[in-house]
């Protein structure tokens, strides 16, 4: 039997993976026939790069994808092209309606997932900004806190040298009464 399935690489908590057709009895990361592609969970979203045509080859000659690979595929549109040409196949519609349905899909996932692509650039734009405005908040603070020091020490000063005027001159005149 042969699986289109995860093969682990890349370093400790930095996995990459790569999408590959091996037979089922070869280990996870040996042997395989074909490799259609990457998969890098790390990224926002996660970037899937795939040989869609080689990933459709592989799924018409009966090759089974692991659950991780089979929601890859379908994201990317692949599963949905597998059941509308089993449709031509079997005569329920034809080729152009086949491929009008799968054309629509693809335009419909792209514009969601530029959206979300868009969303978190905004939110991650927000963040940035909300961050900036607490920090200039607090170096503001911190200026307004030094600067009330720095005039507490100066009516300090200016009043240590009056009060210190002020007591030889008064001694003086109890002296003299």
């Amino acid at each position: 039997m042969v699986k289109i399935r995860l093969a682990r690489r890349g370093r400790k908590k930095l996995a990459m993976f790569d999408v590959v057709v091996a037979d089922a009895r070869a280990p996870r990361d040996g042997r395989f026939i074909e490799k259609i592609g990457t998969y890098n969970p790390l990224t926002t979203p996660a970037s899937i790069v795939l040989n869609d045509d080689r990933a459709f080859h592989w799924l018409m000659n009966g090759a089974q994808p692991s659950d991780t690979v089979k929601a890859m595929l379908s994201l990317r549109g692949i599963m949905l092209k597998k059941h509308l040409q089993i449709g031509v196949i079997k005569g329920a519609i034809t080729q152009e309606q086949a491929d009008g349905k799968l054309a629509d899909w693809v335009k419909a996932k792209e514009t969601k997932i530029q959206a979300k692509r868009d969303t978190l650039a905004q939110s991650k734009q927000a963040q940035a900004k909300a961050r900036k405005e607490a920090e200039t908040k607090v170096k503001e603070a911190r200026a307004e806190a030094i600067r009330k020091k720095q005039q507490v020490a100066a009516e300090a000063a200016a009043q240590a040298p009056a009060e210190g005027a002020e007591a030889p001159a008064a001694e003086g005149a109890e002296a003299q009464a």
